[in-house]
């Protein structure tokens, strides 16, 4: 068993373990804020240590180029998508207010109808 072999390995246990705990807190955190930083960082470091392993397992310039591509639509995609649920939630009343620290976006609101009424 090479060194590249065993490099793979971990970096898809890594990736299974990172995968599994963006499931586990999309089942057990309570508001949908909460859960969309549990689906959003450990999956895309997940999709990140399953690419390193495919480029490790074969390195050439085509299979480079594809990850790198994938790697890139997922960064630019995820936290908007992230983002914009979050958004509808809170504009459709599903978070769960009591758990916010600070909720600048309900006062950014405020004063966004204030100054549409004057």
């Amino acid at each position: 068993m090479s060194a590249a072999e065993i490099a793979v390995g971990l970096l898809i246990v890594v990736s299974g373990f990172l995968s599994m705990a963006a499931g586990i807190g999309i089942v057990r955190f309570p508001d949908v804020l909460t859960r969309l930083h549990a689906a959003t960082k450990p999956q895309v470091l997940g999709l990140a240590a399953v690419l390193v392993a495919i480029v490790v397992q074969v390195p050439t310039w085509g299979v480079l180029t594809t990850v790198v591509l994938i790697m890139t639509f997922q960064l630019l995609t995820q936290p908007m998508t992230a983002h914009m649920l979050g958004r509808a939630a809170y504009r459709s009343d599903h978070v769960r207010r009591d758990l916010l620290i600070e909720d600048e976006l309900d006062r950014d609101i405020a004063a966004h109808d204030q100054q549409g009424s004057r």
